[in-house]
């Protein structure tokens, strides 16, 4: 079992509050990932579930118990950290039953769950090697394998990948989500990289100056972020956004044209209107919401972005298919998917029908 409940977690360096009353559940299971830019909290945060940190206020549970004055090796967790941690003179087997040897855990047992670790993680053949002959990639799966030995209620994963290069970087979120498939064990996974959240995580944290901006599935923070913050956070390229108005049930753009408002009733004036790259159509100059020249054309194969300069207005990203072509200094017409749009008040928060 591993469910854990925050309630109104607060934490202060002296004077400097990081940590602002926040209120989480993760059910048994889920693969929970904490997102947002340096200095945010997620890593803090992290460490305040481990024990590695004290809260200064609220509760900490695990499984309905009240762990908030435990110390780490009484919650029962395991922590992978951005550093591998190895024993440069120790094997991989060696490396990996380490902390179940110092436990006291009689050497059969030891093996038996090194040997697990090592086939889950497609370690076999390198369980006799040194870490100064793995890849950084293997070394970060002898890190894994090490915590998984212990068998823990929960799993806490603070940037793990983020020393990897790009490739390495795939290939082991691909591990990490056949890992938690395999396991099944709750996953608790602190990143910046927003893609590395869309694409592992069972629900996302977006946290912003000690506060949780939103929660929920990356379909549910991709398509409906409560804000600008997480609109423009989640999502890459990030979401272009660009001043409106809005007159009885049609939306305009400054020195541009316009279209339908759909949230007609709802509170709160729409002041930005926000549509992703990718959900926006090249037209003919005279056919889209607005207009503008190509700046920038970058060709990646599959995708093009382009850097279109609107008049009296900022450049926005665009994102078509890789198999059209565009020259840059080319005036276009840009029609967005009306579905798609997203509109944010003063305070910039979202506007929807009925909110």
């Amino acid at each position: 079992m591993g469910a854990i409940q925050l309630k109104s977690i607060e934490k202060w360096f002296g004077d400097l509050q990081v940590i602002k009353g926040i209120d989480l559940d993760i059910q048994d299971g889920e693969f929970v990932i904490f997102v947002g830019p340096s200095g945010c909290g997620k890593s803090t945060l992290l460490r305040l579930i481990s024990g590695l940190e004290e809260s200064n206020r609220g509760a900490i549970e695990i499984d309905g118990k009240d762990v908030t004055a435990l110390p780490p090796s009484g919650r029962g967790l395991s922590m992978v950290f951005q550093s591998y941690a190895l024993y440069p003179h120790m094997s991989v087997r060696e490396n990996v039953g380490f902390g179940l040897k110092t436990a006291g855990v009689p050497k059969a047992e030891i093996d038996q769950k090194v040997n697990a670790a090592a086939e889950i993680l497609k370690l076999d053949d390198y369980l006799e090697r040194r870490p100064k002959a793995l890849s950084g990639g293997q070394r970060q799966r002898v890190a894994i394998g090490r915590a998984i030995v212990r068998e823990p209620s929960a799993f806490l994963f603070d940037e793990p990948l983020s020393n990897l290069d790009a490739a390495l970087r795939v290939e082991m979120r691909f591990e990490v989500a056949r890992l938690h498939k395999s396991l099944g064990t709750t996953m608790i996974y602190v990143t910046h990289d927003q893609v590395e959240a869309m694409t592992l995580a069972d629900k996302i944290v977006v946290l912003q100056a000690g506060e949780i901006e939103q929660v929920g599935s990356p379909r549910e923070l991709y398509e409906q972020p409560d804000n600008l913050f997480v609109a423009q956070f989640i999502g890459s390229p990030k979401m272009n956004v660009l001043p409106c108005s809005v007159t009885g049930g049609s939306f305009s753009l400054d020195g541009h044209g316009g279209g339908h408002y759909p949230h007609g009733g709802a509170s709160g004036a729409p002041v930005k209107l926000g549509i992703r790259p990718e959900h926006m159509l090249v037209v003919a100059p005279e056919e889209g919401h607005c207009s503008g020249t190509v700046e920038v054309a970058e060709y990646l194969g599959a995708d093009t972005f382009l850097y279109v300069a609107l008049n009296g207005l900022d450049t926005v990203l665009v994102r078509i298919s890789g198999s059209e072509d565009f020259a840059e200094g080319t005036r276009i017409g840009l029609k967005f998917d009306e579905s798609r749009m997203h509109f944010f008040d003063k305070d910039d928060r979202a506007i929807r029908t009925g909110s």
